[in-house]
């Protein structure tokens, strides 16, 4: 069964750090783009970051450029999302969700096969 599982959300305080991971399991890590999503109360989910499979390709959304970075460990099958200088607008839940079909289309509705359970991370002030 294909699973993604998200790990590492929590509270934070504002101008903190938290590392999320998502291990990927049931199909051939490579052979998928990973991306992270997020949702809050009342917002519309929005696309935060994409790793390309084997190349290594990665997306940032313009809003948390410059603060959050994705890195994958394929040997681990896991992809990591480093979040720094949290903000209170980073509230919310993160998915990662995996798709065959790269990143270039990462910011369509649609994209995304397979999705993780979702971890919350709460920015405190």
């Amino acid at each position: 069964e294909v699973q993604l599982v998200e790990s590492g959300g929590g509270l934070v305080q504002a101008g903190g750090s938290l590392r999320l991971s998502c291990a990927v399991s049931g199909v051939t890590f490579d052979d998928y783009a990973i991306g992270w999503f997020r949702q809050a109360p009342g917002k519309e989910r929005e696309g935060v970051s994409c790793i390309a499979g084997s190349d290594g390709r990665t997306f940032v959304a313009d809003s948390v450029e410059g603060r959050f970075t994705i890195s994958s460990d394929n040997a681990k099958n896991t992809v990591n999302l480093q979040m720094n200088s949290l903000e209170l607008e980073d509230t919310a839940v993160y998915y990662c969700a995996a798709d065959p079909y790269g990143c270039n289309f990462f910011t369509l509705s649609n994209w995304g096969d397979y999705w993780g359970q979702g971890a919350q991370v709460t920015v405190s002030s």
